[in-house]
């Protein structure tokens, strides 16, 4: 017989059942809340350690060129060895993570960039310390654009602006420390040490990685274009090569014979990819003018961003006559500036204003600090011939920099999230090497010493030139002003 509390058990207990779902949903949104900023915060520190790379081991070299015994062009390839497997792989490496999994990628390439840094800093002869800056360079350029990938489909809609700024301003703040930081570890432990600071950031990204990040939706893919990997990273390496050659030793033949290679290179990049069933690159996403010009842009704006701080730094020492640890120190403001600007000005500014016209923007602070520098009196002391100029760039580097990637990846659907960030990146680093070499070209030909430093005048023309290069970025972004509404823009909301 069915009494009232057997009818009325199961109605109790569906409610009970409901009460508890709906009291675990906090929990479930709170650790999913936490485990979305643990990925931000594991996806902009393994950024931070990329672009810190590329700059703290600059202050180091002499030391290391004194206790190896390198020779002059040595001394440079431990720049440009990382350098050139960086940008070269970038592209290559996005298209691979957007295939094959980009969490994947993501922890492939922190474990090689531990691999790479560990070896340099244990080298005992150049061999092995490029060897080990090649295989930094190599993780790097896997790591970066799985980051960012990552990232983008991490936090979409209104997220997405906090989260850009803040990759962003780790972009910034790291290459500004490296400076800073490459002299006191120098001073106080030596320039192994330059290495080992980032080891822990790396291995803790190989060990979070997996419980963080979420692997995505992979690409649908059969075979691999492998004749077009060949060629496109050829192309960089060739192209970037000859760039840096051409900053280190003017047109010698080695330098048109790159530069030449370049262009043969991607020729029959082209031609591969127009055949290929299945296209590392598809071409097709070119016709899309929004994706064209971002990448054009993305070049010009990465020569002038990039080649500023190498200016500056020169200039401090050089020019100013400051050592290479006070030098350090006075980058310092650029670091902070930066960091700033890109956590609380840029998310404000990207929403009022979108990402291309920002690009246009910062280009012009850009531009302005150029000219403060170039044309304040050096007599006037750092205060005023240098520290204005450094805070200008700083604003028009945070930007700039992240709305570049923004435009690019917002033309191009999801699934090529990885190839977005591997040719705004790419670009970038293609754009860095050629602005480097050719503003200093140009000032050691205005005002260049006999010992092939840059003089007064010869500052004056590079960050002249730098500047033109940032109003014609602006100028050409322009173009981009007023066109279709992205899709970025609507996702930040």
């Amino acid at each position: 017989m069915t009494t009232t509390l057997d009818r009325t058990r199961p109605a109790a207990q569906q409610a009970a059942r409901s009460t508890r779902r709906r009291a675990d949903r906090p929990k479930e949104r709170g650790g999913a809340d936490r485990r979305h900023t643990l990925a931000l915060g594991l996806l902009v520190s393994a950024q931070f350690t990329v672009m810190l790379d590329t700059s703290i081991v600059n202050v180091a070299l002499p030391s290391i060129q004194s206790d190896l015994g390198l020779r002059p062009a040595g001394v440079a390839w431990i720049v440009n060895a990382y350098v050139l497997a960086f940008g070269a792989l970038l592209v290559l490496s996005g298209r691979v993570a957007d295939l094959f999994g980009r969490r994947r990628m993501f922890i492939g390439g922190s474990a090689m960039f531990t691999v790479g840094t560990l070896l340099a800093a244990a080298a005992s002869n150049e061999g092995l310390l490029l060897g080990g800056r090649i295989i930094q360079g190599a993780g790097a350029a896997a790591l970066s654009p799985a980051a960012m990938s990552l990232l983008l489909l991490t936090f979409p809609g209104p997220a997405r602006a906090r989260a850009m700024s803040l990759w962003g301003a780790a972009s910034a703040v790291g290459g500004a420390t490296g400076v800073f930081l490459g002299g006191l570890l120098t001073g106080a432990f030596g320039w192994q040490a330059v290495f080992l600071v980032t080891v822990p950031v790396s291995m803790t990204a190989v060990v979070l990685a997996r419980r963080v990040l979420e692997e995505g939706v992979l690409g649908v893919r059969h075979r691999f274009d492998t004749l077009g990997a060949v060629t496109v990273t050829g192309a960089v390496v060739a192209l970037v090569h000859g760039a840096l050659g051409l900053a280190e030793s003017g047109l010698t033949v080695s330098t048109v014979t790159s530069l030449a290679a370049s262009v043969a290179l991607i020729g029959a990049f082209i031609r591969i990819e127009r055949r290929a069933a299945e296209p590392l690159v598809p071409l097709d996403l070119f016709a899309d003018r929004v994706v064209s010009t971002g990448v054009g842009l993305a070049v010009l704006g990465g020569s002038a961003r990039a080649s500023s701080f190498v200016l500056v730094a020169l200039y401090l020492q050089q020019d100013l006559g400051l050592d290479p640890q006070h030098a350090g120190l006075a980058m310092v403001p650029t670091s902070v500036t930066g960091f700033v600007v890109s956590l609380t000005l840029l998310p404000r500014v990207l929403r009022v204003l979108g990402p291309r016209l920002s690009l246009v923007t910062g280009m012009v602070v850009l531009a302005s600090g150029h000219l403060w520098l170039a044309y304040a009196p050096s007599s006037a002391g750092y205060a005023v011939a240098v520290l204005p100029g450094l805070l200008l760039v700083a604003t028009g580097v945070a930007f700039s920099f992240t709305p570049t990637t923004i435009v690019i990846a917002g033309a191009l659907p999801d699934a090529h999230a990885g190839l977005a960030s591997g040719l705004a990146g790419s670009a970038t680093q293609v754009g860095s090497a050629l602005g480097t070499s050719v503003f200093t070209a140009i000032g050691i030909a205005v005002g260049g010493t006999s010992a092939g430093a840059l003089g007064s005048s010869g500052f004056t023309a590079a960050f002249t030139a730098a500047a033109m290069v940032s109003l014609a970025t602006a100028a050409w972004g322009c173009s981009l002003v007023g066109r279709r509404r992205e899709s970025s823009v609507a996702r930040l909301g």
